[in-house]
């Protein structure tokens, strides 16, 4: 059967399905790559191999997941693409697969396979590369070949059914800790937290119930507690038989916050009780003295228009800006809330990072990308105004300062990486790493900024193209 995507004049150019696999060697080069990057860089995304099975489906969320590597070694850069080849990528000769996370959507063909795409994030831990979904185990992936080589559950120490897309790992003793929740299943409120030594092996597992089924895609971690929270997207059975994508928001349900010591079990668990809020990833957390201080953008409603209000209102722009805020519980108060602070409220973005020799830690600096309406826009750009993000910006948290990349007028970033330009160096020194999609040259350009400096390097830094065709 021929593969026909639905025309859809929403997603044009870069959003629409790239389905190719290549090796590029020597990339194209605008300015000079950095003579002491050394080493190599992954990145996963969603990719729809096939089109959608329902047309109702949760966009990017629910596509196929494709790792990316660029080798950088002596100024020059490798590229190489593969497809992760779960169960559910070799099953399909067409979409057999339905609406996100629910499988009573799916072709019968599909029937009792694993649902995963591990298209969220890649990790590495104990000499292992891991695809990773929330949804599943993780999927090792050969570093070098990029080749699947099947689900990990560390040695059967590992019984949850889910593993998080965002592990956190102790810079300083080279402990991950990572959990699954709705760890027995579909519908299910069971978290269970996993403690794994620096060479893969798991030492501890901690259970604990949530208060409400709920998304829970990412932790911070202190030198003594671990923090985990919920939001408004919430799911239920007869969500799940109606055939609906897994996730509705719902306006009405609390944000809870779970603050667990490292050192504790499930009756140590605090629960926190605030109001509705979206806090999908957390920036980093540290505990001082009674109080443990979480850094995170944050929005004061549903963040993504994939996943519609329960009560079936539109979404809303404005409750969906999401801006870096403090929380800060104070483990010695009775009351279940805490305090808020917005911190860098003019700059909208989702996905933050850290210097991660700092996680745990008291950290100063901080990296997002964010949407800057101010920036020109390339006419090849011009539908995508105000939804693209196009600047990188270095938070200073103890100055108040912010500085920024900005991409180009064409040009739209994804996530940014930080990497340090030596392992001993102060925090916040080395580069800015990410992917723009260059809309006026239908290409993909890896960026490389300076981190103390990206406002000195827009648009002049070092650049690798890969090119889509």
């Amino acid at each position: 059967m021929a593969v026909r995507f639905p025309s859809d004049p929403s997603v044009p150019g870069f959003l629409a399905p790239a389905r190719f696999e290549a090796d590029i060697f020597d990339c194209e080069v605008i300015g000079d790559v950095p003579s002491d990057l050394d080493g190599a860089f992954y990145r996963a995304v969603p990719d729809w191999f096939y089109p959608a099975l329902h047309g109702d489906d949760a966009g990017l969320f629910n596509a196929d997941g494709y790792i990316s590597m660029f080798r950088f070694h002596g100024g020059n850069v490798d590229y190489r693409g593969r497809y992760v080849r779960t169960e559910r990528y070799l099953a399909n000769r067409r979409q057999l697969f339905g609406n996100y996370r629910n499988a009573r959507t799916d072709d019968p063909a599909a029937h009792g396979l694993d649902r995963t795409t591990a298209n969220t994030s890649v990790y590495h831990h104990g000499g292992l590369l891991w695809a990773l979904k929330e949804d599943a185990l993780p999927t090792i992936i050969d570093p070098v070949t990029l080749e699947t080589k099947g689900q990990w559950d560390f040695h059967g120490k590992y019984t949850s059914r889910t593993f998080t897309a965002h592990p956190k790992t102790d810079p300083h003793t080279g402990e991950m800790i990572c959990y699954g929740y709705e760890a027995c299943g579909e519908i299910s409120d069971d978290v269970f937290v996993y403690f794994v030594d620096r060479t893969g092996q798991v030492t501890r597992e901690v259970r604990f119930k949530a208060p409400v089924i709920s998304m829970m895609h990412d932790i911070a971690i202190t030198e003594k507690h671990i923090v985990f929270n919920t939001c408004g997207y919430v799911t239920d059975q007869q969500r799940i038989d109606a055939g609906k994508v897994h996730w509705g928001w719902d306006s009405s349900v609390p944000t809870y916050v779970a603050i667990l010591p490292r050192d504790g079990d499930a009756k140590d668990v605090r629960w926190f009780k605030g109001p509705e809020r979206g806090a999908i990833h957390l920036l980093n957390a540290v505990t001082m003295g009674d109080k443990v201080i979480v850094d995170a953008p944050v929005s004061n409603g549903n963040p993504f228009p994939h996943f519609h209000a329960v009560d079936g209102s539109p979404w809303d722009p404005h409750a969906a800006r999401t801006v870096l805020r403090r929380w800060t519980f104070d483990l010695n108060s009775k009351d279940d809330g805490w305090a808020e602070e917005t911190l860098f409220p003019d700059f909208p973005g989702l996905l933050p990072r850290i210097d991660e020799r700092f996680w745990s830690l008291r950290h100063r600096y901080g990296f997002q990308g964010y949407a800057e309406p101010s920036r020109p826009v390339h006419a090849a750009a011009e539908r995508m105004r105000g939804k693209i993000t196009n600047c990188y910006a270095r938070f200073d948290f103890d100055t108040g300062e912010a500085r920024s990349y900005f991409a180009g007028d064409a040009c739209a970033l994804q996530e940014v990486q930080f990497i340090p330009r030596r392992a001993d160096g102060p925090e916040g020194e080395g580069y800015l790493i990410g992917v723009a999609s260059n809309y006026a040259e239908m290409r993909s350009e890896l960026v490389v900024v300076d981190a103390q400096r990206p406002d000195e390097g827009s648009d002049q830094v070092g650049r690798r193209f890969l090119n889509h065709g």
